[in-house]
């Protein structure tokens, strides 16, 4: 791996492109589109088309497979839909159902015209750039996710490019988890008292975990002198702070490997179009905390 402190590539960029460009992936999971498209082929809406289309690049897989790769879902939660997904519904079909509900839902919150602008195919390129030679040594949703066919269209490049670039930092973020000690529960706690992740409401709702769960996770991070009544403590937000630091290490490459001027474009664009899909509602409201 690249050092994230090469000369004349400023760290921060890795973030900065990592916010940019992720909204234009992420956005699929609370588009109508996605539901509808594999509902289609029999999914049951809601956390099946979520598990089965994510983990649809990996195969026919099964629950401990989604639940080591999500990492902060409820085990009992994940085991209820897969692996009933594949008998519903094969990975293939999955995945090019999700290549569809991309589409739809990006044109829909951009417009066509600006589907159509040279902006979006200059954006896919540098993407696609970005991904080239990129080493998926211990990351298997990034790894899934490379050995698909770059799609042809312009806005379904910069899709799969956010998606792998998503999926390659998050195999990554999820071992500075792992290094750090906190299971897929307390990494999600942690999160949402940052206020920056999901409510805690959220949270819970999207990711299975009961009240007495959370409860006795919470427990034990204050344990830990992580976390108190009025959330992070001052070592629970070093820690926190911390393991961004080492995972905008750990996802430096695509961007090094791309240099800082085109990055910096990446960024440019990448902003712009997210800025448009987020003022349409994409992610709707009371979600995150902000």
């Amino acid at each position: 791996m690249v050092s994230v402190d090469q000369p004349v590539f400023d760290p921060a960029l890795v973030g900065r492109a990592h916010r940019a460009i992720d909204p234009l992936h992420s956005q699929l999971y609370f588009a109508p589109e996605q539901d509808e498209h594999l509902a289609a082929l029999g999914l049951k809406p809601g956390r099946m088309v979520y598990f089965a289309a994510r983990a649809a690049a990996m195969g026919a897989v099964g629950a401990g497979v989604v639940t080591a790769t999500f990492y902060n879902f409820s085990p009992s939660l994940v085991a209820h839909m897969i692996p009933r997904a594949w008998t519903l519904a094969s990975p293939e079909q999955v995945l090019a159902a999700r290549l569809d509900a991309a589409r739809a839902s990006l044109t829909r919150l951009l417009g066509e015209d600006v589907v159509a602008s040279p902006e979006v195919a200059e954006l896919g390129g540098l993407l696609r750039e970005a991904c080239q030679g990129l080493s998926a040594e211990g990351r298997a949703l990034y790894a899934g996710h490379a050995d698909q066919p770059w799609p042809e269209e312009p806005l379904l490049q910069v899709w799969h490019g956010a998606t792998l670039l998503r999926e390659h930092r998050g195999d990554g973020h999820v071992a500075v988890l792992l290094h750090a000690g906190l299971t897929g529960l307390e990494a999600l706690i942690t999160h949402s008292a940052t206020g920056r992740g999901f409510t805690e409401a959220a949270a819970k709702a999207t990711r299975g975990w009961k009240d007495e769960q959370w409860s006795a996770a919470c427990a034990d991070l204050a344990d830990r002198g992580l976390l108190d009544d009025a959330g992070l403590t001052a070592e629970g937000e070093e820690l926190r702070a911390h393991i961004e630091v080492q995972t905008d290490a750990l996802a430096a490459d695509p961007w090094l490997q791309l240099g800082a001027e085109k990055t910096a474009r990446v960024v440019e664009l990448g902003k712009d179009l997210s800025r448009r899909i987020t003022a349409k509602g994409a992610f709707g409201q009371g979600i995150f905390g902000r």
